[in-house]
């Protein structure tokens, strides 16, 4: 019986998952950080707490995703397992709270009138919300993938 799912923790999908996640999250938290304005508002500073939270649990994991990779032994302990999916569909679901409030503050804010958001400031709200729910995607697909590898364990 082949073991392996695709993307669960331990694997090279995984770590390409986890690694794509820390990207995303870092560009979202960078430009969302450029304009200084961000403290402003609510949604902004919760999406700079998400991304700061996705940064090093995603890091931490595509690290173990290297150790075992390397020693050619994946996670296969039920309760480690379990942590690291409650973990990532917490952080998944928040990730997807926060690029969707930042996408509609900032079509509120376009609307409303230039005084609230220039055009430059709106544009990299907009970008940042964009690569967090390109982070929300890569991490619920990685949460559906080890969700799967647990079920496929306790059977």
């Amino acid at each position: 019986m082949d073991d392996e799912v695709p993307g669960a923790v331990g694997t090279s999908a995984s770590f390409a998952l986890r690694f794509g996640q820390t990207i995303f999250s870092a560009a979202s938290l960078l430009f969302m950080s450029l304009g200084v304005e961000f403290h402003n508002y609510t949604a902004f500073c919760f999406l700079v707490t998400i991304m700061g939270l996705i940064i090093p649990w995603s890091i931490t994991l595509a690290l173990i995703d290297i150790y075992s990779v390397l020693i050619r032994c994946p996670i296969r302990h039920p309760g480690i397992l379990l942590f690291i999916v409650f973990g990532d569909w917490a952080l998944s679901f928040l990730t997807l709270a926060a690029a969707s409030s930042i996408a509609g503050i900032v079509d509120v804010l376009q609307r409303a009138d230039e005084t609230f958001c220039a055009a430059g400031l709106c544009s990299r709200y907009q970008i940042s919300a964009g690569l967090a729910f390109l982070s929300w995607f890569l991490s619920m697909a990685s949460s559906l993938s080890n969700l799967w590898f647990l079920s496929s364990l306790t059977r």
